[in-house]
Parts: C-alpha cells; structure tokens; sequence
C-alpha cells in the first residue's frame, strides 16, 4: 500500500475515532496536534495532547479491545498515518527499536497514569 493512502488530514474537531469504537490502527502524528479525551457524562476532560512525532491508539493495536478515549484534531490541517495492525506487527518483529519505543512510551503512558491516580486518591 502507498504511504499516501495511509496519510489524513484533519481539521479542528475531526473526531479520528471515538471511545468504545473498535479499531485496529495505530496513529502517528506527522503534523498538528491531537486531544486525547475522555467523557464523562456531560463533560469533556482532555486527558494529552499529542504533537509532531507521537502517536496514539496503541491498545487497540496491540490488544484489539475497543478505544479507550476519543482522538480529536486540536489544530487546523493536522496529519497522522495510520498503521493497521498487520503493518504494527511486521514493524515490531522487524525493527526491534521501534518495539522498544512502544514499550517506553506504554511504560511513561502507564506511570503517569498511576502518579494521577494516586494524587487523586489524596495520597
């Protein structure tokens, strides 16, 4: 497949996928900024907002369970590349730095999770 087909551009608000939804893509942003948000009955909290160079939508990937936050374009004419999951597997059998900046990213993702965890349980 040509990169090309692999690229899409986003305005401000494009929803690239939403929470609950089943996907078997990851994205890397090549351009703009991306929300990672999560709803929670009327509100929207955004959890990270992704630049240039990061990338999102690695457990649906990996785990092929449902999305677990919604993806929205935060700046006009966003780009980011989808890798399927047959493309994500090839990728980390074949280049073993690329699993390895996986795993780091999963690893801080994970971290700061806990840390915001545990500030909002007041210890």
């Amino acid at each position: 497949m040509a990169i090309e087909k692999c690229i899409n551009e986003y305005d401000v608000g494009d929803v690239i996928f939403e929470e609950g939804s089943t996907g078997r893509e990851l994205y890397v942003v090549l351009d703009g900024k991306i929300d990672i948000v999560k709803d929670s009955g009327p509100t929207r909290m955004t959890v990270v907002t992704l630049g240039k160079g990061e990338f999102f939508g690695e457990m649906a990937v990996i785990d092929g369970s449902s999305r677990s936050a919604t993806a929205i374009a935060a700046v006009p004419k966003t780009k980011v590349m989808r890798i399927n999951h047959a493309r994500f597997v090839y990728l980390v059998s074949q280049q073993p730095a690329f699993a390895l900046m996986i795993m780091d990213a999963l690893s801080k993702r994970l971290r700061a999770s806990n840390a915001a965890q545990f500030k909002a349980a007041g210890q």
